[in-house]
């Protein structure tokens, strides 16, 4: 059976137990949840083991400390490795949360998530993802590094990736990118262990990844056979920490299962729990007793304990060498929160009415106005830098020769960007704001759930928003986007009205600490009259009376978002002169709006009072605040922006007839009609 010679010699006594406690953990946890992933944990323990007791750089009682190694398990399927390590290593993560694995309220879930479980840098469970965190946690690095010297940002990044990595598409982008940026102090072990759910790997994937990662420009050291070497695995993660000119790829061939007796190199190991009996006979091999579950000796845990001492004095010398920098302490605690220095919005822009300008143009704007004032923002774009207002003034672009720019161009990775964002912001430090056109968050989408999931601060300007983009067609009109990212919990969805809408919705980005997507115009749109006025207070609870009637109760509701405001402005003072009193409300956020009182929400959206929302996108969702709604529950056409408004009925015109029929329909279901 390949992989399954006699136990290596290499490793010490102490060694090989702490290794085999860990396959014995990897095998009781999925086991007592009838549920998990054992096979990859076992291959991999000695690997694992070496990285958290000789290679890493962290302190298990601080694992917050800026200037740690990060560890990320991108096949984040194999978790339970990554928790037996937290546990023996010291780290807030007991014995009996190991016993909880994949259990209703423990801190120990089917795939690690950031901020739920410490020791997590970044949430992982959809293959690739990962791969690309890493990149970005290894761009924070180097950006930070490059900014306020090694003396207080000298770490690196480790990745462990398997085949399943590798065949999604997102980590050819991101390997491409960190190839080309030359990220000489990311590390990515590949785990060759040639077997996914399906069977062998030869099902579907015969690519030669070695040669395929010389390519992107990575250093590759392919290892071979040697899963069970604590030597030569030191040896090669050793050497890896010698490339600072590119990135590394260490190949190791490994064998799900091993040492299992009738699963290793099976398909059936990767996805179920093991069999009592296989279990049993595994632990015997191994040496561990076979009727005890979740067996960790004392002298185990304290050997692995050693991991604290280590990390404490290497946080301590860190600390001292903070307290004696010269570093202005003002932009560093800015940076690392993830937002501006005190008062960093007065120097936002107010916009003049009667203007007409994009929202796009208007964000590059505030954020020119305000970039020397947050300083950990880094801003790019897929291929789409000046279309998405992401071009930094006066900045130099990142790459292998600048590693301080703060100008990333991610090229045509829309996926990858997206993902590496979340690996900025989770190692901290650094704002990122990414761009792309509003239809492409598809390609993003993944990274986008992810954001929310872990709470990541990241902010999209996702421009190019409705028909009004014109000509380019329904593959490029964005229709049911804001219904479908409106439905992802933890995502703030924000869009503007006009450049002053614009300018607090910036600012609220930048003040937010989770994920924002500024949906953005471009076409010109005009800047309202009281937006400058009322939207800093408005905007940051989502919705708020724009225009009001003469009288204290309006006859009807006009509410709408983004570019189809100014349509129900205009529409105010038709139907005024028609006898009805209209009010408008900008609704730019319905998140923000819904964590409103009811109070407000009330005095903003009077009950009783008809309503008719306008936006050019799906209605689906719009029957929570209005009875009716001129929307687009088709795809567009290729046509003028301004042609397919006006074709599709996105007019002041249709908007008046609306508001009639509305108000008609409720005077004649009104008791008494």
């Amino acid at each position: 059976m390949a992989g399954s010679d006699a136990l290596p010699a290499d490793a010490s006594v102490i060694d090989q137990l702490g290794i085999n406690v860990i396959r014995g953990l990897a095998m009781d946890a999925p086991r007592a949840a009838d549920s998990g992933h054992s096979g990859t944990a076992l291959a991999l323990a000695p690997l694992a083991y070496v990285l958290f007791t000789r290679i890493l750089r962290h302190d298990p009682t601080d694992a917050s400390w800026p200037d740690r190694d990060r560890f990320v398990l991108s096949n984040g399927h194999a978790s339970i490795l990554l928790y037996s390590l937290l546990h023996l290593s010291g780290y807030d993560l007991s014995l009996d949360d190991l016993k909880a694995f994949r259990q209703w309220g423990s801190r120990t879930p089917g795939h690690p998530e950031r901020l739920h479980t410490e020791g997590v840098e970044v949430t992982t469970g959809p293959l690739g993802q990962g791969v690309a965190n890493a990149v970005g946690l290894a761009v924070a690095e180097r950006v930070l590094r490059a900014r306020f010297g090694t003396e207080l940002c000298d770490h690196r990044t480790f990745v462990l990736a398997g085949d399943g990595c590798f065949e999604e598409g997102i980590s050819h982008e991101a390997a491409s990118l960190a190839g080309h940026l030359g990220l000489g102090r990311l590390i990515c072990v590949y785990d060759d262990n040639h077997i996914t759910i399906d069977g062998p790997t030869e099902l579907t994937y015969t690519d030669n990844v070695p040669e395929r990662f010389a390519a992107y420009g990575w250093s590759v050291d392919d290892v071979g056979e040697v899963a069970n070497d604590t030597t030569a695995l030191e040896s090669a993660l050793r050497r890896a920490l010698d490339v600072e000119d590119r990135p590394s790829l260490i190949v190791l061939r490994s064998h799900i299962g091993w040492p299992s007796p009738h699963l290793t190199d099976s398909n059936k190991a990767h996805g179920d729990p093991f069999p009592p009996d296989e279990i049993r006979a595994t632990k015997e091999i191994l040496g561990l007793p076979p009727d005890e579950t979740f067996w960790v000796p004392d002298e185990v845990r304290e050997h692995f304990h050693r991991c604290v001492a280590r990390g404490r004095e290497l946080r301590s010398e860190w600390e001292a060498r903070l307290s004696a920098s010269d570093v202005d302490r003002e932009v560093w605690d800015a940076a690392w929160s993830g937002h501006g220095l005190s008062g960093w919005d007065s120097t936002l822009p107010t916009f003049t009415p009667g203007d007409a300008i994009a929202t796009r143009q208007a964000v590059r704007t505030c954020i020119t106005a305000t970039q020397g004032r947050i300083p950990g923002l880094v801003a790019g774009a897929a291929d789409l830098t000046g279309n998405t207002g992401m071009e930094l003034d006066g900045v130099v672009t990142q790459s292998a020769d600048q590693p301080g720019g703060r100008q990333l161009y991610y090229g045509i990775r829309e996926h990858a960007m997206g993902a590496v964002m979340n690996g900025m912001a989770c190692h901290g430090g650094i704002l990122p704001v990414g761009g792309t056109f509003f239809v492409f968050s598809d390609y993003m989408r993944g990274a986008v759930r992810l954001a929310a999931l872990s709470r990541a601060h990241v902010v999209y300007s996702w421009t190019h928003d409705s028909i009004g983009l014109g000509q380019d067609g329904p593959t490029h009109q964005p229709v049911e986007h804001l219904a479908s990212l409106r439905a992802m919990p933890g995502l703030v969805v924000v869009r503007p009205a006009d450049a002053n809408e614009c300018a607090q919705a910036w600012k609220a980005a930048v003040d937010e600490e989770g994920p924002v997507a500024l949906i953005l115009s471009r076409q010109s749109i005009p800047v309202l009259g009281d937006t400058a006025e009322r939207s800093p207070d408005g905007l940051p609870k989502g919705g708020y009376v724009l225009v009001d009637g003469p009288k204290s109760s309006p006859d009807v509701v006009l509410v709408a978002t983004g570019s189809e405001v100014h349509l129900c402005v205009a529409a105010v003072e038709r139907l005024a002169g028609e006898g009805v009193a209209a009010r408008v409300v900008s609704l730019p956020c319905w998140e923000w709006f819904g964590d409103q009182d009811a109070a407000y929400r009330d005095e903003v959206l009077p009950p009783g009072v008809p309503r008719l929302a306008v936006e050019a996108g799906s209605s689906f969702g719009w029957d929570r605040y209005a009875d009716d709604w001129i929307c687009l529950d088709r795809f567009g056409a290729s046509a003028p922006g301004d042609v397919a408004m006006e074709r599709f009925g996105f007019t002041v015109e249709h908007v008046v007839e609306r508001a009639h029929q509305l108000l008609a329909k409720a005077g004649a279901s009104a008791p008494g009609a």
